[in-house]
């Protein structure tokens, strides 16, 4: 079974690796950490990648259960996002047909970053995506390479969406701003679903991973 850390609407590279499989473990016993995709995520901006943040509340993460990490609504973030969104992906082709099933994502107030990683990591892996696997969640802390069932991802693919893990082989397709931007190769999994609709299936499918 693979174990990965939680993401806000991962990457590409997270998503052709839970493509794969028919079970998939969250880590859900570790500590929260900075700098990485538990709580950030890439969209195609017209100039490269744009970061967009989920503002946590504050106190010392790094100590505290991913679990118990709690969502900041003490700035406009989810409006901030939703514009980013809309101004990124307004004219992409499968725009319209998911945004209404995205917007609530930027309208309901989630207490929990694991709870509100999990249910967008649902909504666009499964529903939309056709994925035929589930999650199940790694209550038991295991250090990095202690993992006993298969691959460990956790914290391979870093916060640099042009710094991706030597096992994934980025499949190209089309992208808003590709002809300025050339192709980016691990945006957020919400790129490639307003890029390419249902076909993303077919690009996390031909994509190649091989982990250790």
């Amino acid at each position: 079974m693979l174990l990965l850390e939680t993401q806000y609407l991962p990457s590409v590279a997270w998503c052709a690796a839970v493509w794969r499989e028919q079970a998939v473990a969250l880590d859900a016993a570790e500590h929260y950490q900075k700098g990485s995709l538990r709580n950030r995520c890439h969209i195609a901006g017209p100039n490269g990648p744009h970061r967009l943040s989920i503002p946590l509340v504050k106190g010392k993460h790094q100590q505290t259960a991913i679990r118990e990490v709690r969502i900041s609504y003490l700035e406009p973030w989810q409006r901030q996002h939703w514009r980013s969104i809309q101004a990124a992906y307004g004219n992409a082709p499968y725009f319209e047909h998911y945004a209404e099933e995205i917007r609530p994502f930027y309208e309901r107030k989630f207490e929990f970053l694991f709870d509100y990683n999990l249910e967008f990591q649902l909504l666009i892996l499964k529903k939309k995506l056709g994925w035929t696997g589930a999650f199940t969640f790694q209550d038991q802390n295991f250090h990095v390479e202690a993992w006993p069932a298969e691959s460990d991802l956790r914290n391979q693919i870093g916060g640099d969406p042009n710094d991706f893990p030597e096992w994934f082989t980025p499949q190209r397709y089309p992208q808003v701003f590709e002809e300025r931007t050339g192709f980016l190769p691990n945006l957020s999994v919400l790129d490639l679903l307003f890029c390419c609709g249902k076909t993303g299936a077919e690009v996390l499918s031909n994509t190649q991973v091989f982990p250790n």
